[in-house]
């Protein structure tokens, strides 16, 4: 639980120090800190000198004594009456000559905070007070006078905007007098590539200091030396980096040294966009060969698969789309899951234990949803629906405050909430969610998390008592629930439950998706106030300083919409088949309800783990054996069912059969002076079809050793031909894929065949390469010019079509299940696109163009410009193995059902056969 852990750290370092920047107020800084003396009760008989250290902060003065015991004194600026340094010559001077370095402070009120240790609301004492203060340093005297002079200036002005003016031209004139230390730098051989002036970002604060970037080092140095001198990060362990949203302006920057931790290392902001876009391309640039960028779409590929949990697939996702634990406004969104807080049993197999996913919290409740429609038609522009977010600091803090209550009484002037509002119970918290008119809030992260502190009141805190004389304790769980940690491990075990994997993306397309903005979040009844959407407003073209900062604050206090992430509806889960279950066939999708003996494993069973044995050695692929027998590249490959004899097609425009059992070359046929592009075997082994440069295609007898028929069909050449089900299909630089119907009964005689043509796909382009899914209903094309086209076979009509490489589309592919679609360009690029709602999800780059592949989903087999066949980890987007092959180019590929033998046609004009050695 990041939030949780990373305070316990801050309250373990405040053992020893009490004083933190949450005592100050929103958006105030803290200047500097003197050792000093607090004077009580001068000139009487119980006189006392408490010591400790005077804090100098932009609005306020903070005393924090060194005794645990003495409350910490927090004196406002704007409830000052004077501040000075008495002069020995006046009367009434409380100061002699034994106590220079006297500071007397007289003010209306004063806060008095974490009195005998213990936190909670601050004390507020009223009434004109002075307060005497004695540094030790007597000559900083007159200096920090002045300052204070220059502060409570600033916040006795009437408009916010003229106070953060003031304060923020006071703050940039103490960072231009300064500069980082170069004597902090871990070596002296460390070089220096950039310096500027950032503020660090912790929840709730900005501390302001100096950023330094070396060869070697990240650096940030607070101008105050609070919590420590110099904050210090190694470029080498930085894994992610992340430009962010702050404060509705593009000037963050989140650095992590972990692959999957919600907390980052550091969170900086900058004061202006040049300088955050110049660290993150010197520390992006650093670790650009240590670590793969990953994007939303490259997270979804690895959730729909399976290979992360839908825990880490939100976590990806909020982080993508700045929210940050160190930002309150921007705090990760998780959903409310579970929506049954009465039974005794929590039972998953049932729908209605479940929220529905598909529908904002505040349109759960349609009575609610009612009203808030009826507002919201009456409502003059810019309408919304919701009067609060469903995500803000206050409803962070509401979940954590049992944990973080010093955020709290930050974020409330120093008060509790009230305890009837307090978080005291699992049920009345849904159920205020349900029917509340203005409560319409998600869950956060921790409440999937191991760490259930935050449903506990260990560190005894006053929270005050209930309208019935209850006092706020622990939070109150369900019955179904035997204590905190069952109930957040029966709250993991909803989160990643059957129901809610088949229906997050419903979530995801209202939070991060294309139900966020425009008619589709009106349709989805997920409005909210234009201001907490990204682009909602433009701060730089408001030129009042009170209406920046009155709007600022108010985004605060409202929350913030995530960054949208996907602008089409998000593809589902694929749901893995069960052992238990068994299938209609084995290319169907669907899962047949019919149970199996546990004992009784189908050979289907026994085919797919073979499969996926065979993919998971894939990198112990053997060079077995390797032979020359065209003149020119060779473009295609098919072998006969029992594996004894290959085909091959060449652009030196033969077709020849090689024998694998006598290792010879058998026959050699020329159907015309152009090169051929592709070839298969008909079912039976009694055919070969070649597709030629020439616009034909032709058919060859293997019983008869002679060319058997000709099909001109197209108009120019003919790339690539696909065989399913009695249907041709053939590709053509023509611009079009056709579909041929074989009249039955002629396929297997040496007569003429009689084909109809079934429909006719056009295209804008040259056809390159096409591909069938698995049960026969979805073809996809790829053209020179780079564009994936998926059409529905049945009906002849596009379902997608994307521009996919920036060249031509070598190859593509259905995975095995039929979810995916895999293509490699002259781009250099794999682009897999989701089969269900056509969006590109992911894009890796290789050094060198890909111009054939295998793959089953996960890995990819392909076969490289230079002749390598490369091994990839495509959820990883990097190459784990290379093998040596072909001294040219890898044009065609074949691989066996068991996938554990492949054939490579290479550039060099040889066939190389490869074997895998368990």
């Amino acid at each position: 639980m990041a939030f949780v852990r990373k305070r316990r750290l801050e309250r373990e370092r405040c053992s020893k120090e009490r004083f933190s920047l949450l005592l100050l107020n929103l958006e105030e800084h803290y200047f500097e800190h003197h050792t000093a003396n607090h004077i009580m009760n001068k000139g009487c008989r119980d006189e006392r000198k408490i010591r400790g250290s005077l804090k100098i902060c932009s609005k306020s003065i903070i005393f924090e004594p060194d005794e645990k015991i003495q409350p910490i004194i927090k004196i406002s600026l704007r409830d000052c009456i004077s501040i000075k340094a008495p002069e020995h010559n006046e009367g009434n001077n409380p100061f002699t000559w034994d106590t220079s370095g006297g500071i007397s402070v007289v003010c209306n009120q004063v806060f008095l905070i974490k009195e005998r240790n213990i936190i909670g609301p601050y004390k507020t004492v009223r009434g004109r007070t002075e307060y005497l203060f004695q540094l030790d340093v007597a000559g900083k005297l007159g200096d920090v006078v002045q300052t204070l002079h220059q502060l409570y200036r600033a916040s006795c002005l009437d408009k916010l905007g003229d106070q953060a003016a003031m304060i923020t031209a006071i703050l940039q004139s103490r960072l231009a007098r300064t500069s980082f230390d170069k004597n902090r730098f871990q070596s002296i051989s460390e070089t220096l590539h950039m310096e500027c002036k950032a503020e660090m970002v912790t929840p709730l604060v900005t501390n302001p200091g100096h950023v330094c970037v070396t060869d070697a080092n990240l650096y940030f140095q607070p101008l105050n030396g609070y919590p420590k001198p110099v904050v210090q990060i190694t470029l080498q362990n930085v894994r992610r980096i992340y430009k962010r949203r702050h404060g509705l302006m593009p000037l963050g920057l989140e650095v992590f040294c972990t692959e999957n931790g919600l907390c980052s290392d550091i969170y900086l902001k900058f004061y202006n966009y040049q300088d955050r876009d110049e660290l993150y391309f010197l520390i992006a640039t650093y670790i650009e060969n240590h670590i793969t960028e990953h994007t939303a779409e490259s997270y979804m590929l690895q959730w729909q698969r399976g290979h992360i949990s839908n825990y880490q697939y939100l976590l990806h996702l909020n982080n993508l789309a700045d929210r940050s634990c160190n930002d309150l406004s921007q705090y990760p969104v998780f959903p409310w899951i579970i929506a049954d807080y009465s039974s005794s049993v929590l039972d998953l197999t049932k729908p209605e234990t479940f929220r529905d996913l598909s529908k904002p919290i505040g349109a759960l409740n349609k009575e609610r949803l009612d009203r808030l429609l009826t507002r919201y038609r009456e409502m003059p522009d810019p309408k919304f629906m919701y009067g609060s977010h469903y995500s803000s600091p206050g409803y962070v803090l509401f979940y954590l405050v049992r944990v973080a209550p010093e955020y709290m009484l930050c974020l409330q002037n120093g008060k509790f909430d009230h305890a009837d509002r307090m978080f005291n119970s699992l049920a009345e918290t849904w159920k205020n969610c349900l029917d509340g008119a203005t409560d319409f809030k998600e869950l956060i992260p921790e409440f999937y998390e191991n760490d259930s502190s935050f449903l506990i009141n260990s560190l005894k805190l006053d929270l005050g008592k209930r309208q019935g004389g209850k006092t706020v304790e622990d939070v109150e769980l369900p019955p179904w629930a035997s204590g905190p940690d069952d109930f957040l491990q029966k709250s993991q075990e909803a989160l990643e439950s059957q129901y809610v994997s088949e229906h997050l993306h419903e979530w995801i397309d209202i939070i991060f998706g294309y139900k966020q903005k425009g008619s589709e979040a009106i349709a989805a009844h997920n409005v909210f106030h234009p201001l907490t959407y990204e682009g909602g407003v433009d701060l730089n073209s408001i030129m009042d300083p009170n209406e920046k900062v009155a709007l600022l604050t108010q985004i605060l206090e409202f929350g913030q919409t995530p960054k949208q992430l996907f602008t089409i509806p998000h593809p589902r889960r694929i749901i893995p088949k069960l052992k238990s279950l068994s299938r209609a066939s084995s290319h169907s999708v669907s899962i047949a309800e019919s149970p199996v003996s546990p004992n009784e494993e189908s050979f289907e069973d026994l085919t797919e783990e073979s499969i996926m044995l065979a993919w998971n050695n894939i990198a112990k692929l053997k060079l077995h054996e390797q032979c020359k027998i065209h003149k020119e590249a060779i473009t295609g490959i098919a072998v006969t069912c029992n594996g004894s004899s290959v085909f091959t097609t060449s652009q030196d425009s033969t077709l020849k059969m090689f024998s694998r059992e006598s290792k010879t070359l058998q026959r050699s046929v020329s159907f015309s002076n152009m090169a051929l592009s592709s070839c298969l075997i008909l079912p039976g082994d009694t055919t070969v079809i070649c597709s030629s440069w020439d616009n034909h295609i032709y058919f060859y007898s293997i019983a008869f050793g002679r060319q058997q028929d000709i099909l001109m069909g197209h108009d120019d050449a003919v790339s690539k031909v696909c065989w399913r089900d009695e249907r041709l299909y053939s590709a053509s630089w023509d611009s079009t894929v056709k579909v041929w119907h074989c009249v039955p009964g002629e396929t297997l005689s040496n007569k003429k065949y009689r084909f109809e043509l079934l429909a006719e796909l056009e295209h804008d382009v040259s056809v390159n390469t096409i591909d069938l899914n698995a049960a026969n209903t979805m073809l996809a094309s790829g053209t020179k010019e780079g564009t994936i086209s998926i059409w529905d076979v049945t009906t002849a009509t596009v379902l997608h079509q994307l521009p996919c490489h920036s060249g031509t589309v070598f190859n593509a592919a259905f995975s095995p299940d039929s979810r995916h679609l895999l293509s490699a360009g002259e781009d250099s690029c794999f682009k897999v696109i989701d089969v269900q709602t056509g969006m590109l999800i992911s894009s890796v780059t290789a050094d060198e163009p890909q111009r054939c592949f295998k793959w089953d989903g996960n890995t990819i087999l392909s076969g490289s410009w230079s002749g390598e066949l490369l091994i990839w980890d495509l959820l990883g987007g990097k190459v784990i193995e290379r093998i040596k092959g072909h001294t040219g180019a890898i044009m065609s590929m074949w691989m066996n059902e068991q996938c554990n033998s492949v054939i490579t046609g290479g550039e060099d004009r040889q066939i190389m056969f490869w074997k895998l050695q368990y």
